[in-house]
């Protein structure tokens, strides 16, 4: 395992107006389970083999949130989603044309519905940043209307733990709800297995992009910016 700790210099916030955005990177090359799952616990999420965590000072908007998905129990909404004619397929993590064109699609539609800023991506991209350093956990969930891929998503399944690492989707299928779709999926897996905890990423309150996590209540919020050999607080929202 090889770790090496990046310098970021502060960015414009990708989330709210007005404000400069400053994260922690480790790149960890082969990082083990143990190590990763405390990560997690302490706020960080995964991008390849990139891990960061937000450490703004002048904000704090961004907030580690994780389901417990033994007590999460589906309301009859979440019910009539998982009905949904969508089918599931886990594969390990993978990219190809077909990968790229919906990726692209749906980030020309999020810029405009949402005010996204569209980048494209490049296969060498997307493989660094969804494929790079899947290792024993990393999987990936494709959702299929007969044989047509509508929506993709990356997760991350240690033992006592699932990451939601990242999901987009084919927006002419949106009446379909495929991110909730998704996460609901994510937590049947964490229930299958006796997993404890879905760590869906950060959740900003009311936020037109970030506070959709309020769907999945309840959940517990990480209440302190623990470094590592500090202990995470965790409590309910």
């Amino acid at each position: 395992m090889e770790i090496y700790e990046l310098i970021q210099t502060p960015r414009s916030c990708s989330y709210l107006p007005n404000l400069e955005a400053f994260f922690r990177y480790f790149y960890i090359k082969d990082c083990k389970t143990y190590l990763y799952h405390a990560l997690l616990e302490r706020g960080w999420r995964r991008f390849g083999n990139y891990f960061f965590v937000p450490i703004c000072k002048a904000c704090d908007a961004c907030i580690s949130i994780r389901q417990n998905c033994v007590d999460f129990a589906f309301s009859k909404s979440h019910k009539r989603t998982l009905k949904s004619p969508l089918t599931l397929q886990i594969t390990r993590p993978r990219v190809s044309d077909t990968h790229l064109a919906l990726y692209d699609k749906y980030h020309q539609i999020m810029q405009k519905k949402k005010g996204w800023e569209y980048q494209g991506i490049t296969l060498e991209s997307y493989y660094d940043t969804f494929v790079q350093g899947f290792l024993d956990f990393g999987y990936e969930f494709d959702y299929y209307i007969k044989d047509k891929l509508v929506g993709v998503a990356y997760v991350d399944i240690l033992p006592p733990a699932i990451s939601a690492v990242y999901c987009y989707y084919d927006h002419d299928f949106e009446h379909l709800s495929i991110g909730t779709y998704s996460i609901l999926k994510q937590i049947e897996v964490a229930k299958r297995y006796n997993i404890k905890y879905l760590y869906p990423g950060y959740w900003i309150q009311n936020h037109h992009s970030m506070g959709y996590k309020e769907r999945f209540k309840p959940f517990e919020i990480l209440c302190n910016r623990p470094d590592l050999h500090e202990n995470p607080l965790w409590a309910k929202e």
